[in-house]
This record gives structure tokens, C-alpha cells and sequence, in this order.
């Protein structure tokens, strides 16, 4: 009986470890689905901010976010992270779409002539 107790509990442990191990890296990856979901708000926002804003508020984009999100965390991050990046080091990218408004557009913080709250005229790229 104790021995049997004791084999569960070890297969337990492992299986918990495991899956910790696998799913930790689903976190990681280049989100695909997501950052489409943001690149289609990006583009509904540069077209119409009113519906953009009638979609936030209804809510459809948080909902297709909420199930991208899932997406990548059981499928494309766990894929690219363990098959593509983990054994050569080097992540795989997103190239997002660029949507630039007549309004002008803001840089992401990330670039070199990012500024916060700075728009520029879409003539000037």
C-alpha cells in the first residue's frame, strides 16, 4: 500500500515539474495571435475611433485578445519556444502591421525617435 502510495506521488511530482517546465515557456514567444489582434484594433482605430471604441466597450476586442492570448499559450509560443528558439538562442520576431492614420501616428517607445505622447504627420516618414 505505502509503496504504491509513494510511486503516485513520485509520478505526480514528475508530471508537475513537467508540465511547470512546458508551460513556463508558453509565456515567452512572439505572440502571434495577439499582436494580430492588436495590429487589427491598430487599423479599426486609424479608420474609425469610434469603433474602434464601440469594440472596447462591447466587448469584442478584449474577448478576441482573451482567446488569442490562449492561442499562443497553448500553441504558437509553446511551439516556436520549444521547437524554433530554445536551441539556437535566438527568439522568433513579429513584424507588426503599420497602419499610419491621417491623423499622423506615434512611435513605439521602443524606437530611437519614440516620445512619449509625440504624434507625427504620416508625410514625414
Amino acid at each position: 500500500m505505502r509503496k504504491s502510495f509513494f510511486k503516485k506521488a513520485c509520478l505526480a511530482l514528475a508530471l508537475t515539474v513537467g508540465l511547470s517546465f512546458s508551460f513556463s515557456s508558453c509565456f515567452a514567444g512572439p505572440h502571434q495571435l495577439r499582436r494580430s489582434v492588436d495590429d487589427w484594433d491598430a487599423k479599426l482605430y486609424t479608420e474609425s475611433p469610434w469603433i474602434s471604441a464601440a469594440l472596447w466597450v462591447i466587448p469584442v476586442i478584449p474577448l478576441a485578445d482573451w482567446v488569442a492570448m490562449a492561442g499562443d499559450f497553448l500553441v504558437t509560443d509553446a511551439y516556436h519556444f520549444w521547437i524554433k528558439d530554445a536551441w539556437d538562442g535566438k527568439g522568433t520576431g513579429f513584424k507588426h502591421a503599420e497602419f499610419l492614420g491621417s491623423d499622423g501616428y506615434m512611435n513605439s517607445m521602443l524606437v530611437g525617435t519614440g516620445s512619449w505622447m509625440k504624434v507625427e504627420s504620416a508625410g514625414s516618414k
